[in-house]
C-alpha cells in the first residue's frame, strides 16, 4: 500500500469520526432538540452523491468513507425524528 493510499484511509477515518460525537451525545441524552435536521438531510444527500462518485471512479476510500458518514447522517435524521423536541420553549411560539 502506498503512502497516498494510507493518507486517504486516515483522512477518511477522521472525516467519519467528525459525526460520531454528535450521534453518541444524542443517544446518551435522548434529546435532539438542538440538532439541525436540515444539516443532516443535506449531509446525507451529499454523501449519496459522494458514494456514487466513488463508485464511478472505483475509489474504495471515497466509497467507504462516505457510506459510513451516510449511515451516521441517517442515524442522526432518525434520532432527530425520534427525539425531536422534548419540550416547547417560549420562543417556539414566536
Amino acid at each position: 500500500m502506498e503512502f497516498v493510499d494510507i493518507l486517504g484511509y486516515v483522512a477518511g477515518l477522521l472525516t467519519t469520526l467528525t459525526f460520531l460525537p454528535q450521534v453518541i451525545k444524542t443517544v446518551k441524552e435522548k434529546s435532539a432538540k438542538d440538532v439541525s435536521l436540515n444539516m443532516f438531510l443535506i449531509a446525507a444527500a451529499n454523501q449519496v452523491l459522494w458514494v456514487i462518485y466513488g463508485v464511478l471512479k472505483k475509489d474504495l476510500v471515497i466509497i467507504m468513507t462516505n457510506v459510513l458518514i451516510l449511515v451516521l447522517s441517517l442515524t442522526m435524521v432518525f434520532l432527530k425524528l425520534k427525539f425531536g423536541r422534548t419540550t416547547a420553549s417560549p420562543s417556539d411560539t414566536l
